[in-house]
């Protein structure tokens, strides 16, 4: 027991005087290790009488208890020690600016989505949304629009090959006007909601993308007429564009879903040099010098058949129906002036015309009275 007790002295000693944790290890493998001294001594005890065990297996355990304990200490000591090296010698500077760091943005068609369901929340309006793949029935037929009837050739409608188990031809929508017909089906009148989404249609150049967002409103109950269609949409372009000379002009035109149909003109002017490299302006009335007329969305009543299709009394109810394209909005308040951009994905493009989530804009006109 001498000799053992001399090595744990010597042990002892070593790990007090290791300096690395590289060192430490070294005195734990030679020690505590496979081959180490305490480790040889404990496989002794196998070859040892029962009476020589029963007082060499104590003494040994008791130095192996010592000496971990010890390595434990040290070992903690030396890892406080390095780590308040490192703290004293990596210092930080918290006057400096924090470096730049990779930042999203918001996509001006989705701020313009929200500025959208503020400004209609504030006339009455909720948001309705539906499935983007559709069926004939609602994107046609309960629209007022037949097998045969040639706006569904108009429309350049991407179909899927295969029908659905009904027999329903299956396509992707061609405008959110069969959100309308649902809600109208589902909730009944009267009803008043907008229906931003998107819509797909084949058609590719500067103002056209096969994919883009349209907003459609619907206002169905007792002795609706075209006024408060007009009203509505005034109300709603003043907020939005945050000017309070707009002028719509209602043209007549012809919607197969509404009757009287009307295209919604809005005066505009040019800034910069002249009309073909200028940026349109939405303000001030399209007659007067220096303006000109703009087309910006269809509207119209509610044509009494497609009231009927959706289950509506069309003796007691009439309404107005208006659709806009989201997309084409966005580029006049923001100044864009290729449609293509918008799902380009070009970060330049993003980080130029997108928005900060932590920033903004607000509208500063706001709606007060509803109609």
């Amino acid at each position: 027991m001498t000799e053992l007790t001399d090595q744990k002295q010597t042990a002892l000693a070593a790990i007090e005087a290791a300096t690395t944790l590289d060192a430490l290890e070294e005195q734990r493998v030679g020690v505590l290790g496979k081959k180490g001294w305490v480790s040889l001594a404990l496989k002794t005890l196998g070859q040892m009488s029962p009476d020589e065990r029963k007082e060499a297996a104590p003494a040994i355990q008791a130095v192996r208890g010592e000496v971990a304990a010890a390595l434990d200490a040290k070992k903690a000591e030396l890892e406080t020690a390095a780590l308040e090296a490192q703290l004293t010698s990596e210092t930080i500077d918290l006057t400096l600016p924090a470096p730049d760091q990779p930042k999203g943005s918001i996509h001006p068609v989705s701020q313009v989505m929200d500025e959208l369901a503020e400004i209609f929340a504030d006339l009455g309006f909720s948001v309705a949304t539906g499935p983007e793949i559709e069926d004939d029935w609602h994107n046609f037929t309960a629209l007022n629009m037949d097998e045969s009837h040639p706006a569904r050739a108009m429309h350049d409608t991407f179909y899927f090959p295969d029908k659905a188990q009904d027999g329903a031809s299956m396509l992707l929508r061609t405008h959110t006007s069969p959100v309308q017909i649902r809600s109208l089906k589902s909730e009944g009148a009267p009803i008043r909601l907008i229906a931003p989404g998107r819509v797909y249609r084949s058609d590719s150049d500067a103002t056209h993308t096969p994919m883009f967002h349209q907003v459609e409103g619907l206002v169905v109950d007792e002795d609706i007429h075209l006024g408060h269609l007009k009203w509505t949409l005034e109300t709603f372009f003043k907020a939005f564009f945050e000017r309070e000379d707009i002028v719509l002009r209602l043209r007549p035109s012809y919607f197969p879903f509404t009757e009287p149909s009307v295209e919604v003109d809005v005066g505009y002017s040019n800034e910069g040099a002249g009309k073909e490299g200028g940026r349109r302006v939405v303000g001030g009335h399209g007659d007067e010098d220096g303006h000109d007329w703009m087309e910006l969305g269809g509207s119209g009543m509610v044509n009494r058949r497609v009231l009927e299709f959706a289950g509506i009394d069309a003796d007691k109810y009439q309404g107005f129906a208006f659709g806009l394209g989201i997309d084409r909005i966005a580029m006049l308040k923001y100044g864009m002036n290729d449609l293509r951009a918008f799902f380009d994905g070009d970060p330049r493009w993003l980080a130029h015309y997108g928005f900060s989530p932590y920033d903004q804009p607000t509208l500063s006109a706001g709606v007060g009275v509803r109609p």
